[in-house]
């Protein structure tokens, strides 16, 4: 009976299912980016491995205000990570020094990533030379004039042709490569298939004249042992910065498990804000179900008054008015959801998967139970209503 009721006026139906429409499909499509970009950020942590630490250079403060990054990272404390009696549970450590700058062969060129570091970069990563060899510490110690291409800078610059112990200029400065990496895609938040990777020595001393370095990477000897190496990395860096006790540290530490905390808690902020819009989206979806229900307990008085006069009960009312706005919020959860996947469909595709996206069956399972969820309880008002008509009434309602 509540299906034929609906049947009867399927358009001013197929209406008040809009507002659930839109809120399912706002649930999803919002849920799925997010679920998309959180799968996505912890697969690039992971990536790192889960016995690394990554140090950063702190930041300056004056009057209790940050005035930005403080440079006083150096390949002296690397050194003395990876070389100390203080660190038995670092297995070793690789300064960093990040910059972009121009590589050219010949006629060709291409704007790319430049990685200064030592020869642990590459096993610390667990990436692997597909052609020739990596820096080695000889490399390092002697600022050889050496580069080690990405897999994408390497097709970049050198298409079919052979690149190793091929000349290429990096800043006008000539170089010899000596390998190509494999594809590897990205390594956490970077994609190295576009970098090249010299000597941490030349890239300082003779590429970009630097004192100071961007980062320094280092590798617990085993995932377990990873807050004593924290501790013991801390303990040293503070030595070599001669950090009075009391005093703030001048640098930053952090290991997957901070990094993946950290973006949990901003993940957290901006669920609670999507998860918001879609429910006020839902809550108007309640209300024009509502509206709908209330129009049509008015237009059904008389309908309502015989069915009591032949018998049925207060609660046969009720549910038939509950039923219907089930079914209506039921019907728009189930359009919602197909068009809230059709949202995300057509978004990768215009962004050329710049967004990822990943719906989770206990988001569709969510966001249906809540679309139903608020038609059953925006139809209890005007069901209860159409309960408490008295018969005799009901039946004189012209």
């Amino acid at each position: 009976m509540a299906w034929r009721g609906l049947r009867a006026n399927l358009l001013r139906s197929l209406l008040a299912t809009l507002g659930v429409i839109i809120g399912v499909a706002a649930v999803i499509s919002a849920m799925s980016i997010l679920e998309g970009a959180q799968k996505d950020i912890t697969d690039r942590i992971k990536s790192f491995g889960s016995d690394q630490i990554t140090v950063y250079p702190g930041s300056a403060r004056r009057e209790g205000r940050e005035l930005g990054a403080v440079q006083t990272l150096k390949v002296e404390d690397a050194d003395a990570i990876s070389g100390s009696s203080m660190c038995p549970n670092v297995a070793a450590a690789a300064p960093e020094v990040l910059a972009a700058g121009q590589v050219k062969y010949f006629s060709r060129n291409a704007n790319l990533t430049i990685l200064g570091t030592n020869e642990h970069y590459a096993d610390m990563h667990n990436y692997r030379v597909a052609e020739g060899r990596f820096i080695t510490n000889q490399d390092v110690q002697g600022k050889a004039m050496v580069v080690v291409l990405g897999h994408k800078a390497a097709r970049d610059l050198f298409g079919s042709r052979p690149p190793v112990n091929a000349p290429v200029k990096i800043r006008s400065i000539p170089f010899r490569v000596i390998g190509v990496m494999e594809k590897k895609g990205n390594i956490g938040f970077r994609p190295v298939d576009s970098q090249v990777i010299i000597p941490i020595t030349t890239a300082m001393d003779r590429v970009f004249g630097l004192k100071t370095i961007t980062a320094i990477t280092i590798r617990a000897v085993d995932p377990s042992r990873i807050e004593e190496a924290t501790r013991e990395v801390k303990r040293v860096l503070r030595q070599q910065h001669r950090i009075r006790p009391g005093d703030p540290d001048d640098f930053n530490i952090f290991n997957q498990e901070e990094q993946q905390k950290q973006f949990r808690d901003v993940t957290k902020i901006f669920a609670i804000v999507l998860y918001s819009i879609a429910g006020i989206s839902l809550v108007v979806g309640g209300i024009g179900i509502m509206n709908i229900m209330l129009v049509s307990v008015t237009e059904r008085t008389r309908e309502i008054g015989v069915r009591m006069a032949v018998g049925a009960q207060r609660w046969d009312i009720l549910r038939q008015f509950l039923i219907e706005a089930g079914t209506i919020s039921l019907l728009g959860g189930g359009l919602g959801i197909g068009m809230g996947y059709f949202m995300t469909s057509t978004l990768v595709r215009l962004t050329r998967r710049i967004f990822e996206t990943y719906t989770p069956p206990s988001v569709v399972v969510w966001a249906l139970a809540m679309a139903v969820l608020t038609g059953v309880l925006s139809g209890i008002y005007p069901a209860y209503k159409a309960s408490r008509l008295d018969p005799v009434e009901a039946l004189r309602y012209e």
